[in-house]
């Protein structure tokens, strides 16, 4: 593997446009993160300022130090200067205007005292990772381009539009006040309506329940394999994910690839519904599972799942293996984490056992967590990218956040039942999949050495939502005999929604086959890289476990199973 492999999988990535990457930073995804309250970040707060207060002499040294900086930007001799790569700082201006190069040199010299403070500061692992995370959020609030007087890009908009950018600005700040519950916007969603150039691919709900809908996509070929493939989504987002828009759509894909493809939509669970748990999530998932068999008249189902969707069809999948059923087939997981370790989650610091407590019994009082709250509280963890980002755009500079299908699916948030999230930190905190029949979920002892499906894992290598060696882990806890693993060059969302046709893409597979090692590292230096998206890969490995073929069912549905009504139902619809 050459070095240039090496360093695109430690992270460096040439792929994707600004707006596909703004849209993988942007997703919401359900994992330990809910579990963050306001008293873990004033506890980082409070570190930082018990620091300040301990040691007063090494707290006036690096002051000294800031105002030596200070003298040396104010007299002209100052050489600090942004990261070439920091895109605040693109403009000219920033270089050639004295007044706006200070300004910079001031930010860059706060920047540079607080990283020298925090060097010395005596401080465990997990204490310096929170200071420096809540540190870089203070850091990122003051930057100079988040204000109008502090930006030229922006200025120079005001000049040349003769003031109507600053109205633009007001006005988008005004709707986002009135209209997004004072969250500044990252999409414009005008241009989009579900079902009509959203989630388009012809197919019907044919099975409602309280908590779910299945959905059936028509068959857009003569002959269609035998075993057939569901979809569990994600509680927090919904299904139509996977079917996007017609060229990166999962859906369309599998049902031209001859494989019958349904997928589970989940009901926006009110506060009524908060008792719904992974119990109950699971029960539905066999009840999807058993009706898609019955539907198609076979024996297995072949399941996809990705990040929280992943986590639930691992459960469902323990749950098989301890009641003795062969429904399941074969297993594929997208960027889902099953081993969380410390240091893969930015802000995992910033949690304590106290603050997971904390967070079960205000969503138990609560009975949901709205998904408002959840997309709030997840942008906020990363200011630059998920905020100041789009105030920029939207307020100072007039213009409407992108256009953008994953950033409106991105928006479309669902509630989440207090119970599931109880469940779901407590399967982080037990590290309930690591462990063989010691935890008990959803009426059972989770044990994944028990579960010999064929295995399909995904990750992405600039995936931060869902780190890559994190996903990686997930190889290592099943008992199957077949398992493999792909790494997708680009991020959370990207690397699923990484159809046919982008010249750039690529993924690394292990040469070879075979067993794959145990860790992320020995399976990196044994990998070699493909040009092309990893679609086709993966509907082979897919193919190779669906079955037979035979001619494909003229109608949808089945009896007992009569189609209601269209994709993607009515469900999708329901909003947080």
């Amino acid at each position: 593997m050459n070095e240039r492999v090496k360093a695109v999988a430690v992270g460096e990535t040439t792929m994707g446009s600004r707006l596909e990457d703004e849209a993988a930073q942007s997703t919401t995804t359900l994992g330990p993160m809910v579990g963050l309250v306001r008293e873990d970040i004033a506890g980082a707060v409070a570190l930082l300022l018990r620091e300040t207060a301990t040691d007063p002499q090494r707290t006036m040294r690096h002051a000294q130090a800031m105002c030596e900086d200070m003298i040396k930007i104010m007299t002209g001799q100052s050489d600090l200067a942004p990261d070439p790569k920091d895109k605040r700082f693109k403009d000219p201006a920033w270089q050639y205007n004295p007044f706006l190069r200070a300004g910079a040199q001031y930010y860059l010299a706060v920047q540079k005292g607080m990283k020298n403070w925090l060097g010395e500061l005596e401080l465990d692992a997990i204490e310096r990772d929170r200071a420096n995370f809540i540190s870089q959020i203070i850091i990122d609030a003051l930057a100079p381009t988040n204000t109008l007087w502090g930006n030229p890009t922006a200025q120079k908009r005001l000049v040349d539009s003769g003031g109507l950018s600053l109205i633009k600005g007001l006005k988008n700040a005004y709707d986002d006040m009135v209209h997004n519950k004072g969250m500044v916007s990252q999409v414009n969603k005008r241009p989009f309506k579900i079902g009509e150039n959203v989630a388009t691919s012809k197919g019907a709900v044919v099975l409602r329940t309280e908590m779910m809908e299945l959905i059936q996509y028509a068959p857009t070929t003569d002959e269609v394999h035998a075993i057939p493939q569901l979809t569990i989504p994600p509680q927090i987002n919904k299904m139509y994910i996977n079917d996007l828009s017609p060229e990166k759509s999962v859906v369309k894909y599998q049902v031209d690839n001859g494989i019958q493809t349904f997928v589970i939509s989940w009901k926006n669970p009110s506060k009524e519904q908060g008792v719904w748990g992974m119990a109950e999530y699971v029960a539905s998932c066999e009840e999807a599972m058993k009706a898609v068999a019955k539907i198609t008249g076979s024996d297995k189902v072949n399941i996809s799942a990705g990040c929280s969707g992943g986590q639930t069809a691992s459960v469902v999948a323990s749950k098989l293996a301890a009641d003795g059923s062969d429904l399941l087939g074969s297993l594929t997981l997208m960027v889902c984490v099953l081993h969380p370790q410390q240091g893969d989650i930015e802000a995992g610091s910033l949690m304590t056992d106290n603050g997971l407590a904390l967070a079960k019994k205000r969503a138990a009082k609560a009975g949901i967590i709205k998904g408002d709250d959840l997309s709030r509280g997840f942008a906020w963890l990363r200011p630059n990218d998920l905020i100041w980002n789009y105030v920029i755009n939207n307020y100072l500079l007039g213009d409407d956040p992108p256009a953008f299908d994953v950033l409106f699916w991105n928006a479309d948030a669902t509630n989440l039942s207090a119970t599931l999230m109880g469940d779901f930190l407590t399967l982080f905190e037990t590290l309930a999949f690591t462990k063989q029949g010691e935890v008990e979920m959803a009426g059972h002892k989770v044990d994944l050495s028990e579960v010999d499906a064929d295995l399909f894992i995904l990750g992405g290598v600039t995936d931060h939502i869902t780190p890559w060696r994190a996903t990686y882990r997930s190889t290592q806890l099943f008992g199957s005999d077949d398992v493999t693993y792909v790494l997708s060059q680009s991020g959370h969302m990207q690397a699923i929604l990484n159809p046919p046709g982008n010249p750039k893409a690529k993924y690394y597979v292990q040469k070879g086959g075979g067993d794959l090692p145990e860790t992320a590292e020995e399976w990196l230096k044994g990998t070699e890289e493909v040009a092309g998206s990893w679609w086709p890969f993966w509907m082979d490995w897919v193919q190779k476990r669906s079955g037979p073929k035979k001619a494909a069912p003229k109608k949808l549905g089945g009896k007992g199973f009569e189609p209601l009504d269209p994709a993607p139902g009515l469900y999708v619809l329901e909003q947080a």
